[in-house]
């Protein structure tokens, strides 16, 4: 199953069985991380750790990300880890961002972002986009396309669902809205992380449709914080 596929299949799992992934897949996971680009500008990085390394500890192991404080920071987080979540959920594991957990170790903590949850599970992906409780896609996105169904059914913390898309020609911008009681409470930094889950349905739904993506920037301007993705067709290969 393709990432893309994955996207309304995908369920954020709170219940893990007593068995740890084997170490092969542990390491493919290391190596997909390794191997994701990063939006521009930006260097995070990621460690997996056993599970008793972490507070609020779920599954067998955590993925710890590390960045610099700031909006595109925190985006490219989110953007990097949403393509993780995806991958591990399509090797048959389960996965769940943990907002609340942070490493044990106290020398780990003044960059640490947030925490990606994961292990071995007997909990059945979902079985389609009705599973999905979201807002209608005339609350989140300017056009009803197969690129906004696609960002509709991003996790985002408390459910918030903190974007608005934008269809201009060749590009989406995707913008930070908050909502309700979870603007000012969850804006620092979760709301940010949410930006790049979304950025990272909609670059994999464009690739889907067939369009090259040529650029994924997170920009601040008068409008506030935003994600701009530019595409065109993709080259025909024939």
């Amino acid at each position: 199953m393709t990432l893309y596929e994955m996207i309304d299949k995908r369920r954020s799992v709170r219940k893990y069985i007593d068995a740890l992934p084997d170490d092969d897949t542990v390491d493919k996971i290391e190596r997909f991380i390794e191997n994701t680009r990063q939006l521009p500008g930006q260097n995070a990085w990621f460690e997996i750790v056993p599970s008793q390394s972490v507070s609020a500890a779920v599954g067998a192991y955590g993925i710890l990300a590390y960045c610099e404080a700031g909006d595109a920071a925190y985006a490219n987080v989110g953007y990097v880890l949403q393509k993780t979540d995806l991958y591990i959920q399509s090797l048959g594991l389960g996965s769940l961002w943990l907002g609340m957990g942070k490493p044990k170790a106290k020398d780990k903590r003044d960059d640490f972002c947030i925490l990606l949850a994961f292990g071995k599970t007997d909990v059945p992906l979902r079985n389609g986009a009705s599973d999905f409780q979201r807002l209608p896609i005339e609350r989140i996105s300017n056009e009803d396309n197969a690129i906004a169904r696609s960002a509709r059914l991003a996790p985002s913390a408390q459910n918030s669902q903190p974007w608005e898309l934008r269809f201009e020609e060749d590009k989406v911008i995707v913008r930070y809205v908050g909502r309700g009681m979870f603007k000012r409470m969850l804006k620092k930094k979760l709301n940010k992380i949410d930006l790049g889950i979304v950025t990272r349905h909609v670059a994999l739904a464009l690739r889907n449709e067939g369009k090259d993506v040529r650029s994924v920037t997170a920009k601040s301007d008068a409008d506030g914080f935003g994600i701009e993705v530019r595409w065109r067709a993709a080259r025909d290969k024939t």
